[in-house]
């Protein structure tokens, strides 16, 4: 049976999944569903995600949700030697970034930022709170700058579940009309993922649609 994956294309988390079915070049089936599309609160799709929430899979009767919870599943299924090792040190590499990526980055950018500013139309933004989501997610790109200074993805030669978690938001950070500190090796970065196929096909979507919009 082909890979099904819902949830709606410019929803963030679905993009971070699609991009990893890219890379794997997996064949799918991609089922838009949420905002516009609707359909999170039916019976049927509550039984694969009683959050009614996006994105989930269904991998042959396998029902995954959780973004970052897919893509492991993805990866040990099917990138092995790729994006899945064996040895629990090499896994613990990329563990650490993805619960940061979760924990820290993605709260303060797509939060903080893009929802509190590029989403929120201008007479309703807490502008103290937005400028202090700018300036917390320039001290992340700062920090990234620093760890990928000698690599050319952020835990070596070859992108990884890290990479990807992290760098779906760089497309939305790099553009829209906000202050950013001067960070060469994340655009670096950033450049030479603009090249890969999947990441253009599943993350450079246009978003100017979200502008100043609260709902899905």
């Amino acid at each position: 049976m082909v890979l099904k994956v819902f949830g709606r294309k410019s929803s963030f988390n679905v993009q971070k999944v699609m991009w990893l079915v890219g890379e794997l070049r997996l064949e799918h089936e991609h089922i838009e569903k949420g905002g516009a599309f609707g359909g999170l609160d039916a019976p049927s799709f509550r039984a694969k995600n009683p959050h009614a929430r996006v994105p989930v899979i269904d991998d042959d009767g396998v029902i995954v949700w959780e973004s970052h919870a897919i893509m492991r599943y993805l990866a040990a299924r099917y990138g092995a030697g790729t994006y899945w090792h064996d040895d629990p040190v090499a896994r613990a590499s990329v563990d650490q970034w993805l619960d940061w990526s979760q924990c820290r980055l993605q709260p303060d950018f797509l939060s903080g930022v893009f929802w509190g500013f590029y989403r929120t139309p201008a007479a309703h933004r807490d502008q103290a709170r937005v400028a202090d989501k700018i300036a917390d997610t320039g001290r992340h790109m700062e920090l990234l700058d620093s760890e990928i200074a000698s690599n050319r993805y952020l835990i070596g030669e070859q992108p990884s579940l890290a990479d990807i978690a992290i760098a779906t938001n760089f497309y939305r950070y790099f553009n829209i009309d906000i202050k950013r500190p001067n960070v060469p090796n994340v655009m670096r970065w950033f450049e030479a993922l603009e090249q890969r196929p999947a990441y253009q096909a599943h993350v450079m979507i246009p978003f100017d649609d979200l502008y100043g919009r609260l709902d899905y």
